[in-house]
């Protein structure tokens, strides 16, 4: 398993070891030896699962928070998306900033959002399963979201289209509004 830190401090890119012979392949997605020894300590409590029939359909920017904040180990097991981890930490030398990356079925992929960040994805083809980890419970009574197109944010999305959103996802507010109490190194 070979992880990757990104720009911002927390978010690693994982991509699991895919050992193949003539009837197909088999790989790890998750090994929890292999994560704490790349400094990762995180005990997930619930796999999810999600289904997007529409290519540009997005689902974000969502985080709980604390004390219900969720880490979530992504990855794309069909079709294609462009997943994005915004730092919501305030006092963090990376708040605001985002990083994105392509999950498919192909690559395989996976992205690590720790808490602290929010996080989003838009489908780039029809037909997407995208399932995560996470180690809190959902908790609707935490659950927050910042728009998709917030311009202080600037993400720079693959698919120049007006995504298709849920009601909860086009009512979300503005960076600057978010409920949010994350505090870098806490």
């Amino acid at each position: 398993m070979k992880i990757t830190k990104t720009n911002l401090d927390g978010v690693v890119i994982v991509e699991p070891k895919l050992f193949g012979d003539h009837r197909g392949w088999f790989m790890e997605t998750y090994n929890e030896l292999n994560f704490f020894e790349a400094g990762i300590d995180v005990k997930f409590v619930q796999d999810n699962q999600s289904f997007s029939a529409a290519k540009g359909t997005l689902r974000g920017l969502h985080y709980q928070l604390d004390p219900k904040a969720q880490t979530k180990l992504v990855r794309c097991t069909k079709g294609s998306i462009y997943d994005v981890a915004v730092d919501i930490r305030q006092g963090s030398s990376t708040f605001g900033q985002w990083f994105g990356l392509e999950l498919t079925a192909e690559n395989k992929k996976q992205l690590l959002v720790p808490k602290g960040f929010a996080h989003g994805f838009m489908t780039l083809t029809e037909d997407v399963e995208v399932q995560y980890k996470v180690d809190e419970l959902y908790a609707p009574e935490c659950d927050r979201g910042i728009i998709w197109n917030d311009p202080d944010i600037a993400i720079e999305w693959p698919i120049d289209v007006k995504p298709l959103l849920s009601a909860k996802d086009e009512m979300a507010p503005l960076f600057k509004n978010a409920e949010n109490n994350f505090f870098y190194g806490e």
